[in-house]
């Protein structure tokens, strides 16, 4: 049986998209090679041999070439109206989002809040753009006095909902985001809904806890429709509102995700899509590069367990959905291209150059395991 893996390390930009400007990212950023050079290096043999480093511009990494395998590898140019998790996923799935979706610099109107206020029966506080962990400093001592729900919103079309574990039961806090889903229509047809539960005091500070969970719009049909049996690792699932996914325990970070990773290549699924997201969540948003390289240097650790596991006539994909630049002058998501490496059986190299697309990679896959890719409106 042939397999497709597609593993997405959350936030890798390749270097600028000729766009980046007109997404106020005009200062050229490159989250992989500019977190190289902030460092001074870091050891990453396995992603230089697959030619992951070579397509993020690190030449200095090592040669490209994996013993056993084919290597082919580039950079792929994105083509929908968005830098974010959903729309970068979607299009590594066929479908290119040609209208951006909101976004609410000045938090959100009147118009969604208030039925939004009306329906779970309090005010709510903030609402406003901020980091997750800010506004927890900011509003976390008054959630937990009045119950009231923080929300914020960030440079994503996101409507984020923030409430302490031992204030606000983590199953109601849900219930909250699936009344913000259904309220969230056109003209506010917000991407994302987001459930951020968190724990701790003001004297010892607020953690966010490992239990969020995104409440998407319904994508488009996609690969994953064609493919029709799917194993999703991390969020993947929840950002096409698990249609087409099977049902598996959610992970929630780099480790948890490589473990899911493992037990689903021992597996039969056809189409095994994964995504890492320390890289963005914890390193890119919060301008770490060494938490950044850290990461990439136990991601390359732990990618030999995944070539050890691929059969002969699978294919593996390494690649990216956005770049978040953790030496960037915000902490937002950045406008750029995304590393793609394709590994299968043989023992060529193939440089690709630049490619418009992410779609490259549904091409790729749907050629692979023989299926036809969904036409978008």
């Amino acid at each position: 049986m042939r397999r497709a893996i597609v593993v997405v390390l959350d936030g890798c930009g390749a270097g600028a998209a000729p766009d980046a400007a007109a997404f106020g990212d005009g200062h050229g950023p490159a989250t992989v090679r500019h977190t190289w050079n902030a460092v001074g290096g870091f050891r990453a043999p396995n992603l230089a041999a697959c030619g992951f480093l070579a397509a993020c511009g690190v030449p200095e990494a090592g040669p490209v070439g994996l013993h056993g395998r084919s290597v082919r590898w580039g950079r792929l140019r994105p083509l929908s109206a968005g830098k974010d998790s959903v729309t970068g996923h979607w299009e590594l799935m066929g479908v290119v989002t040609e209208r951006p979706f909101p976004t609410y610099p000045q938090g959100f109107p009147p118009e969604l809040v208030e039925p939004f206020e009306r329906e779970i029966g309090c005010e709510v506080l903030g609402n406003k753009p901020a980091s997750g962990t800010e506004i927890l400093r900011e509003l976390g001592a008054q959630h937990m006095a009045t119950g009231r729900p923080i929300l914020y919103t960030s440079a994503d079309s996101v409507f984020q909902i923030a409430c302490h574990e031992h204030v606000v039961p983590v199953d109601r806090l849900y219930e909250l985001c699936r009344i913000a889903r259904r309220l969230c229509v056109e003209p506010h047809n917000v991407q994302r809904v987001i459930a951020r539960p968190f724990v701790g005091d003001p004297e010892s500070g607020f953690v966010r806890t490992g239990r969020r969970k995104d409440f998407p719009l319904e994508p488009p049909p996609n690969l994953v429709d064609a493919v029709g049996d799917a194993c999703g690792v991390g969020v993947v699932p929840e950002l096409f509102a698990g249609r087409g996914f099977r049902s598996a325990k959610r992970t929630h970070d780099n480790a948890e995700h490589g473990e899911a990773l493992l037990r689903a290549l021992e597996g039969d699924a056809r189409l095994v899509f994964a995504n890492f997201e320390d890289f963005d969540m914890l390193f890119g948003h919060r301008n770490d590069p060494r938490g950044f390289a850290r990461a990439l240097e136990a991601f390359d650790s732990f990618l030999p367990s995944v070539l050890a596991r691929l059969q002969e006539e699978d294919l593996l994909i390494l690649t990216a959905d956005h770049g978040n630049d953790p030496t960037d002058v915000s902490t937002d998501h950045t406008r750029e291209y995304v590393p793609f490496c394709e590994l299968r059986s043989g023992g060529s190299v193939e440089a690709l150059g630049d490619r418009d697309g992410l779609t490259l990679v549904a091409d790729a896959v749907a050629r692979h395991l023989g299926v036809s890719r969904p036409s978008t409106p």
